[in-house]
């Protein structure tokens, strides 16, 4: 994961009719929250931010927003899009402090193939996608999307995992990947 810097602007007006006229004139609508700050109206460049939502992963990307000349580190907590043109119509950044954590989402891994499904023609569910974590900002960079993988450890009647990631995080839901793996129990496959 990066860390990327992009430049925006203030705005005084704010309203549905003004975030219109922004959006008409290729601009995006956002707001920076964070730790001990009052939330502050910013309009971005629509095409260059974009672009820049094609280079990286958003959700685990530190951006480096320089507003007015001074420079805040921040995460895209919600990005608002289109229902149908897919255009975004919103921003909302989240203020990064030092030694405070955070909480983001990884994609994980799947690695290793379960005895199940090798041998007794089992089927494996990857219905847990991602989890959600909870790590300090100075952290982030070294988690790369696939970072957090889940080794399916070779058992012959049951499915076991470990998880195998960086240091210094912990793992918000861990109970919902728990209850997950209880409900993993290898059926045959009918005709194999």
């Amino acid at each position: 994961m990066a860390t990327t810097q992009f430049p925006a602007a203030t705005r005084t007006v704010s309203g549905k009719g003004t975030a219109r006229k922004l959006r008409a004139a290729g601009k995006i609508p956002a707001v920076i929250y964070g730790h001990g700050r009052a939330p502050q109206s910013l309009e971005l460049d629509g095409h260059t931010f974009t672009r820049l939502l094609e280079k990286i992963s958003y959700l685990t990307t530190v951006i480096e927003l320089t507003v007015d000349g001074t420079m805040a580190r921040t995460l895209i907590r919600e990005l608002q899009r289109h229902p149908v043109k897919r255009d975004i119509l919103h921003v909302d950044f989240q203020e990064l402090v030092a030694g405070e954590k955070v909480t983001i989402r990884v994609p994980l891994k799947f690695v290793g193939t379960p005895e199940g499904v090798r041998t007794g023609g089992g089927i494996l569910d990857e219905t847990v996608r991602e989890l959600h974590i909870s790590v300090d900002p100075a952290e982030i960079p070294k988690l790369l999307p696939g970072t957090i993988l889940v080794d399916v450890l070779r058992e012959p009647l049951d499915f076991r995992y470990r998880l195998v990631g960086p240091p210094n995080y912990s793992v918000l839901d861990l109970k919902t990947l728990q209850d997950w793996v209880l409900q993993r129990r290898f059926r045959s496959v009918p005709g194999v």
